[in-house]
């Protein structure tokens, strides 16, 4: 059964959208073609555009049930997960009773994280019309304020994917990934700023949803600056408050054992977290782009700068569910909206239209994605 989108509220700002009108079709364009794709005409381009716009109406008319009894058996297993978790955790000074429970919050956190706040916040689940499934109002468990990141991801990131000036997630202003980043001597500790992201991804999210480098250059407003900054110290108390003092103080005489595990959870999700968003936009063979090239892009550029900006990484089902369905980078970028466990069924399409237009379909397992990534992130801490 086929379900009626439900009216969804819009973000502040004009996002590109991926809904299709026949006059964006073949509208001139002042965009540069872009390097990695200099083979194809505009004609070809707006042509891939099309058969990505069908495929996209295609998904959207067959939306209903099975998409509801996806994201509920999600949900549901989350919340059985840190049920789970909390309960074996009262027994935490019994090393078998304290594995269990670190291992069940952990993926739980990771669901949470993953395939159940990005996807939500997102929209992608706006069409059901369930108040705990509307994205412009779900709060996640994590450090960042839901708010702050709608803007810095579902807008800057996806409407400027990998555009060097205007996606700030490139590096997130303190990691080299490109050569294109001019070098710079601080550049030299880049393998330590990764594993300090890796291991503090969270925080490292929140301080970019706060652009803390305007702080640093005193371009920052400083009304809006306070404004985010109260709301960062609200989310940030709370949740700290709750899983290092409220959920500890519960368990009792096993409150320290609780506290490490909490730690442990949090610990194991941000450096998921990390890993699979770094295999998706920086490992070899992904395209960054200038403004100039960007200007004035039709919607058929636009599909092609996000098939050219991103990557896949290979594994299970359990892997795709676990990563949140990003393992499908490359489909997330050209349907953010769309319920992202729908990626692995329209990635055999969009293979396809890659092979036909002879562009690269960056698709590999995780051990080589992840190693590219390193291997970069090291490469570009020199000159």
């Amino acid at each position: 059964m086929a379900l009626e989108p439900a009216p969804v509220e819009t973000p502040a700002e004009p996002v590109f959208s991926t809904e299709s009108h026949p006059d964006d079709q073949v509208r001139p364009s002042s965009a540069r073609p872009l390097r990695s794709a200099q083979h194809l005409t505009p004609e070809q381009v707006e042509a891939l555009g099309a058969e990505l716009d069908d495929l996209r109406r295609r998904t959207v008319a067959d939306l209903g049930q099975r998409d509801r009894d996806y994201i509920d058996g999600v949900v549901g297993a989350q919340r059985r997960l840190e049920l789970a978790g909390r309960a074996l955790l009262f027994a935490g000074f019994l090393p078998p009773a304290w594995l269990a429970g670190t291992v069940a919050l952990s993926l739980s956190k990771i669901l949470d994280n993953m395939e159940v706040g990005h996807n939500v916040m997102h929209g992608q689940y706006d069409f059901l019309g369930d108040p705990e499934l509307v994205g412009n109002r779900f709060e996640w468990d994590t450090a960042c304020p839901a708010e702050q990141w709608r803007h810095t991801h579902n807008y800057e990131h996806h409407t400027f994917t990998n555009i060097l000036g205007k996606d700030r997630d490139v590096g997130y202003a303190i990691i080299r990934v490109t050569p294109e980043q001019p070098w710079k001597p601080h550049n030299l500790a880049n393998p330590l700023y990764a594993a300090a992201l890796a291991t503090l991804f969270q925080y490292g999210v929140m301080l970019h949803g706060v652009e803390v480098e305007k702080i640093t250059r005193g371009d920052k407003d400083r009304a809006d600056l306070i404004s985010q900054l109260r709301e960062v110290g609200r989310k940030f108390s709370g949740q700290s408050l709750k899983d290092y003092v409220l959920f500890p103080l519960l368990t009792g005489p096993s409150a320290p054992f609780t506290f490490g595990a909490n730690l442990t959870a949090n610990f194991v999700r941000n450096v998921w977290a990390f890993t699979i968003i770094f295999c998706g936009h920086f490992p070899d063979g992904v395209a960054t782009f200038n403004e100039e090239e960007a200007e004035g892009e039709t919607r058929g550029q636009w599909y092609l700068r996000q098939m050219l900006g991103s990557a896949n990484i290979e594994g299970s089902q359990i892997f795709d569910v676990m990563s949140g369905n990003l393992s499908y980078q490359i489909e997330h970028h050209l349907f953010p909206d769309l319920p992202a466990h729908r990626y692995a069924e329209m990635s055999v399409e969009v293979r396809e239209i890659c092979e036909r237009y002879g562009l690269t379909y960056n698709s590999g397992g995780l051990v080589r994605q992840f190693g590219s990534v390193v291997r970069k992130i090291v490469r570009l801490a020199l000159p």
